[in-house]
């Protein structure tokens, strides 16, 4: 972090070829390599990745419809909020081996809906989708790096990076590291850490359909945390036997197998009320509720970064193409955070305006509070007012 803050392109080049063996000549990747290379994408994968940023996107624009600032008129007082959005964000996207069209959606739409002035995005090694999604999704520039460089790049700027005020979107057990370093320098949506599924069962809801649900998320990666919320013992043995059975066809499957094994767990509970009083508990990323009643029990659910209610609404719809951003708060964390949004991309301003009447009358009050806290510069200021001087035309 430190290196690339002193020498910015010199030492993103240097620590890409030293982590990634990766060369690079050009840090950002041209309009018209981009779009030589978005251009390969099969048509009916265009198709999937228009009619999802158009999903989010109106999505998101519902969103922004609460956000707008206000103002409160009293006799000789204008209080108001006024509402702006941010002047530059850098997303985050893994890349390399990886292909996270979807990550761009759920990153970039948000902040063009908000009116962010310019999006710049960063993955290393982009695939044909991702660029043909962050077209789509209203990307300005892309960057080809990875790491914590490419976090430090965006946080500090360099002689080819503009420095931006917001970073967001997923990333490596690095990348967080990054994000950790910079917050105070930038804003961060959040340290985001492995993935992470809780599913709530009984036995209405089809084993083989739950075991393919925990599988889903165990492929993404090794520290992926796929828990069962099970009512009763044997919906559970019904359904880690349908997780033996899909495993061996999955082509993820050695990390799917790794994730079950360290970070998967079975709980088992005697009632639906009870398996929402476990979700509640840990807080997850992803909650699934496959149970009974599960829209009714779902308005108990107080603590999760996305609510997926039934049967038929398994975790990838909120990953592609429901709407919502699919960047959530990990590790417990939603207890008390958010998804990504809207809101994400915008800053509130607080502007007050009085009068001297106005100002007179509150006089007494503000004097007051000042001396209790011993500041009488403050009471000062007011007072000189009332006194009549007369400010500097």
């Amino acid at each position: 972090m430190d290196d690339v803050r002193a020498r910015g392109d010199a030492a993103v080049r240097e620590l890409t070829a030293r982590f990634e063996s990766r060369t690079l000549a050009e840090l950002e990747l041209s309009r018209a390599e981009w779009e030589a290379l978005a251009g390969r994408v099969d048509p009916a994968v265009r198709e999937s990745l228009v009619r999802a940023a158009e999903r989010i996107r109106a999505y998101h624009r519902r969103e922004a419809d609460g956000q707008q600032g206000f103002e409160i008129i009293e006799p000789g007082i204008r209080l108001g909020c006024r509402v702006t959005a941010l002047a530059r964000v850098g997303i985050y996207v893994p890349g390399g081996t990886a292909r996270y069209p979807s990550t761009v959606l759920m990153t970039a739409v948000p902040a063009r809906v908000a009116g962010t002035g310019e999006i710049l995005m960063t993955t290393p090694g982009p695939s044909p989708e991702t660029l043909a999604a962050a077209a789509i999704a209203g990307v300005d520039r892309v960057f080809v790096m990875g790491g914590a460089q490419a976090i430090a790049a965006l946080a500090y700027g360099t002689q080819t990076v503009p420095r931006v005020d917001k970073i967001v979107g997923p990333g490596n057990a690095y990348v967080a590291a990054a994000k950790r370093l910079v917050f105070g320098d930038v804003g961060i949506e959040s340290v985001a850490g492995p993935t992470e599924v809780v599913i709530a069962a009984d036995d209405s809801a089809d084993p083989a359909w739950m075991a393919a649900d925990l599988l889903a998320q165990a492929e993404h990666d090794e520290l992926a945390t796929p828990i069962l919320v099970a009512v009763g013992a044997a919906v559970a043995d019904r359904v880690n036997a349908q997780l033996a059975a899909q495993l061996v066809r999955l082509p993820r499957r050695a990390i799917a197998a790794r994730a079950l094994a360290d970070r998967g767990l079975a709980i088992v509970v005697d009632s639906g009320a009870e398996a929402v009083v476990v979700v509640n508990r840990l807080a997850p990323e992803h909650a699934q509720l496959a149970l009974r009643g599960a829209r009714d029990l779902a308005a108990q659910v107080t603590t999760a970064g996305a609510l997926f209610i039934g049967v038929q609404t398994p975790e990838p719809v909120g990953d592609y193409v429901a709407g919502p951003s699919h960047v959530l708060p990990t590790g417990g964390s939603a207890r008390f955070a958010s998804p990504l949004g809207v809101a994400d991309f915008l800053k509130r301003t607080s502007v007050l305006e009085y009068d001297a009447d106005a100002l007179r009358g509150q006089s007494a009050d503000i004097a007051r509070l000042a001396e209790v806290e011993g500041l009488a510069g403050h009471a000062r200021a007011v007072a000189i007012r009332n006194q009549g001087a007369r400010s500097p035309s």
